[in-house]
């Protein structure tokens, strides 16, 4: 069986030209970085024609048997393609270091992948760079602050603003600095973020233009005075040379799918951390340039789709006009409580008793939201008839078709069946709704998640939460957007309770405000922002020959 990477390889890549003219894109609206990437001028999104259909994909609680959102949403996007539809996928930029840890390459799979796949995969048209950069410069500017006299009467002990690496280096968590005597700064306890949790890729990903960027980047908050004011990125007189870091990554990036089908690659915070969504610019751009628009949420729906609908829809102004839910029989079976050893067997009871999580996720979509879904099987070679009629049944009762979907195996061919149901699902009338109002309190919006989104009875609160959210109001944050940070492993905070758990409470342990993303981040559990490598890292199985040809990518 042929990996990814092999595929990927076997292919020959039409210039990125031959999509910049099906889209209708003119010269002075494109940026080529070689043959098959560019980058799209942001005049795009502000074109005075309608919109396209907006397709959400997303998923069940994932779990070590995986569930292919990435690949079903490419597959989708060129099946909708062969049915003759103008077309574009809209995804986020891999991080490098889950490439690298245990994840591998993050660009699709099988004969649903973006191309070229190693660009993509490493250092792609450099955004990443750029963000970590304009972090980086914010942290020096507010430490250099401080060395020189500290103007700003900035508390060292209450400095929340970390550096960061696009890379899992879990000995960068935890680290004191400036220890090298008076010439080398200010000695204190500091740490690292890995840059797709930065404060700043949220915002590049929910930023509308270069002023909303810059307005944005000026309410970072970085810390605290020694009276307890916040002390933003304005202060420190730093936004405009982070602007300038960040002019070119706020261009959206054009690729292609494996089958042509033209695809915009652009940010990509993490979806527990942060909102994990792609750029509202680059969907924005992408629904004036196709009828349809197929995107992607992190993590399953509690998670991604979540923070796709309450924070981006609502800071863009978006409405979906259809959602699928992902899920592959191996995942239900471990939410039913089987082992990962346990998976090639036919074992109906175990799926039985694991599909509370999907219907949980897709009852969340049609009863919370309001919006029209259907349920994408991703199949496996294990799966049997008997496994895959029961999943159908199932979802039936709940008034929802599921279908199987193999663009792993045949890439746009294996969603026909699913790319006409969603487009039957598009002409559906919707009444969308968020599952909070924005005007309820801190504790009220949280609550609204827990007990709608989750499942769960109620939340507690550390002493520290309760103050945290008390001064956080009192500065005027109580109106944002609440982002939950949670284990992905479970509805609930505990990754050990699989399937659709109930009566359960989450513990809310911090409260903070990313005030340049506009959203409170709520955090529950043991939630890092700077991962750790594997034992054995996807790196360890990677290699380049003299031709340059990559291999063990994934």
């Amino acid at each position: 069986m042929l990996t990814d990477i092999e595929i990927a390889q076997q292919i020959t890549i039409k210039p990125i030209s031959n999509a910049v003219h099906y889209l209708g894109i003119s010269d002075d609206e494109v940026e080529y970085y070689g043959k098959y990437k560019a980058k799209l001028d942001l005049s795009i999104m502000n074109q005075n024609k309608p919109d396209g259909k907006l397709i959400l994909v997303t998923a069940i609680t994932p779990t070590p048997a995986g569930e292919g959102k990435t690949t079903t949403t490419i597959g989708l996007a060129d099946s909708l393609a062969r049915l003759g539809h103008k077309t574009v996928a809209a995804l986020r930029e891999p991080s490098l270091g889950p490439v690298f840890g245990i994840k591998g390459g993050a660009a699709g799979g099988g004969y649903a992948q973006v191309v070229p796949m190693e660009d993509i995969n490493l250092h792609f048209t450099g955004d990443f760079h750029a963000i970590g950069a304009a972090n980086n410069l914010l942290a020096a500017m507010l430490d250099n602050s401080i060395f020189h006299g500290n103007p700003l009467n900035i508390d060292p002990e209450k400095i929340t603003w970390k550096r960061c690496v696009d890379m899992n280096d879990r000995q960068l968590r935890y680290v004191e600095d400036g220890l090298g005597g008076p010439k080398s700064g200010v000695p204190r306890k500091d740490g690292f973020d890995i840059t797709v949790a930065s404060e700043i890729m949220a915002i590049l990903c929910l930023s509308t233009s270069l002023s909303n960027l810059k307005e944005r980047l000026a309410r970072i908050i970085v810390g605290y005075t020694c009276d307890g004011e916040p002390v933003t990125a304005r202060d420190l007189k730093a936004v405009g040379a982070m602007a300038i870091l960040l002019k070119d990554a706020l261009k959206p990036n054009l690729v292609q799918t494996l089958e042509a089908t033209p695809a915009i690659v652009h940010g990509g915070p993490f979806a527990n951390i942060a909102h994990g969504c792609n750029s509202i610019i680059a969907t924005k751009t992408a629904l004036k340039l196709a009828d349809y628009v197929v995107t992607e949420a992190g993590f399953g729906a509690d998670l991604g789709a979540e923070k796709f609908l309450d924070i981006k829809c609502r800071t863009a102004g978006l409405t979906p006009n259809a959602v699928v839910v992902v899920a592959t029989i191996r995942a239900l079976k471990m939410h039913g409580g089987l082992t990962r050893t346990e998976l090639e067997h036919e074992d109906l009871e175990a799926l039985k008793n694991g599909l509370p999580n999907l219907l949980r996720h897709v009852s969340n979509i049609t009863n919370v939201y309001h919006l029209p879904a259907v349920v994408a099987i991703n199949k496996f070679p294990s799966d049997t008839d008997a496994e895959i009629s029961l999943v159908i049944e199932e979802c039936k009762k709940l008034g929802i078709d599921a279908i199987l979907s193999t663009a792993w195996a045949d890439g746009g061919a294996g969603n026909i069946d699913l790319a006409s149901r969603v487009v039957e699902l598009c002409e559906q009338k919707s009444n969308f709704n968020y599952s909070y109002d924005e005007k309820l309190s801190i504790k009220d919006k949280i609550l609204a998640v827990t007990q709608k989104i989750y499942g769960g009875d109620g939340v507690d609160y550390t002493p520290e939460a309760l103050e945290q959210i008390k001064r956080l109001e009192s500065l005027g944050f109580g109106s944002l957007p609440i982002c939950i940070a949670k284990t992905q492993y479970s509805f609930s905070d505990d990754a050990s309770k699989l399937g659709a758990p109930e009566h359960f409470n989450i513990t809310v342990r911090n409260v903070k405000v990313s005030a340049g993303a506009g959203f409170i981040v709520v955090l529950t559990g043991n939630i890092m922002t700077m991962p750790g490598l594997p034992s054995i890292p996807a790196a360890e199985k990677m290699d380049i020959d003299e031709e340059g040809k990559i291999t063990g990518l994934f």
